[in-house]
């Protein structure tokens, strides 16, 4: 095995940091966050949904040091900032914005994408017609409360004539809007059970662990249908955070722990990582999957389709995890 194909430094350029949804494990970034800096790893692009948008756009702010902020950011925050009880904010949702906006103030952020160290995309979800949008122009600020809109729970945001809502519905882990955007290859940073090996779990016995069975299958079956789609492209590297605990949606007392826990596992996998062209390569995976050539007439960059909302367009318990 030659040295050139052991490390990140192997992937071809321009490399792509896709940063997945996941609410309060995006703690679970940062850990990785660490592992890539301690190694030097500077992404071509950033693309982010939901609270992977607002880690992503940080980090594209501030690419040397994009850790230690994302750390500061997370272990000084609490539910009631982000989830403000009290406050109906209208018939749209159940809280206002303001927490979040008082956050992305917080993060020092420049007011338009296009002035981010790092090209950067942020992916929301047209409501209308539940088509992915990428929003890499324009005022920032109103493209991460977009992508960070969960239905029904923050309002949603009308942005170029659209009424926009959380990414992670239609894009949990936004690896096709990375390919289309032109990455050679992929580094992804999810969270959750979601992107976890799935265990066997009889949830017969309440509705609503039924409901929450329901939503993190449906998740997973998009999560894994769009990695295995670019991974037939571009390599997919897919950094594991080593958390098999995951705390509620709303509870941030964990932070700490993610971190800590998603640092070292992801540190362990990057150290072994070997790059053999596409396909993809992650933890729970014995050997990186080979890539299927493309068949004739097929295009080198899919099309990204759109994922059907919740049964009865209600979020589950996963589906609120899918925003900040």
């Amino acid at each position: 095995m030659s040295d050139s194909s052991v490390g990140l430094s192997a992937l071809p350029r321009p490399v792509a940091a896709v940063v997945g949804a996941g609410g309060v494990l995006g703690a679970a970034h940062v850990g990785v966050g660490y592992a890539l800096e301690k190694r030097a790893f500077v992404p071509d692009m950033i693309i982010g949904t939901s609270v992977g948008a607002l880690n992503g756009a940080i980090a594209a702010a501030h690419p040397d040091r994009a850790a230690p902020w994302l750390d500061h950011v997370w272990t000084r925050l609490r539910r009631r900032e982000v989830y403000p009880l009290g406050y109906l904010s209208s018939r749209t949702s159940l809280f206002t914005d303001r927490g979040l906006r008082r956050l992305i103030a917080r993060a020092e952020l420049p007011s338009r994408i296009e002035q981010l160290a790092i090209p950067f995309t942020a992916v929301a979800m047209d409501l209308v017609t539940g088509a992915p949008v990428a929003l890499d122009h324009g005022d920032l600020e109103s493209a991460l409360l977009a992508s960070a809109a969960i239905p029904g729970v923050l309002p949603p945001v009308a942005r170029g004539g659209r009424t926009l809502v959380d990414g992670g519905v239609v894009a949990y882990v936004p690896v096709l809007a990375a390919l289309q955007a032109g990455a050679a290859s992929v580094v992804v940073l999810s969270t959750g059970p979601e992107s976890s090996p799935l265990r066997p779990v009889d949830p017969r016995a309440r509705a609503g662990a039924i409901a929450s069975r329901a939503g993190l299958l449906l998740l997973r079956h998009q999560i894994e249908r769009d990695l295995r789609e670019v991974s037939r492209h571009i390599p997919t590297v897919v950094l594991p955070t080593g958390i098999e605990t995951w705390p509620a949606p709303w509870d941030f007392g964990h932070t700490q722990r993610l971190i800590g826990t998603a640092s070292r596992t992801a540190g362990r996998f990057l150290d072994e990582l070997h790059i053999r062209g596409p396909g993809l390569y992650r933890a729970d995976d014995p050997a990186p999957t080979p890539a299927a050539p493309a068949g004739p007439g097929t295009s080198a960059v899919p099309a990204v389709p759109a994922v059907p909302a919740g049964p009865c367009g209600t979020p589950t318990s996963s589906t609120v995890e899918a925003g900040l």
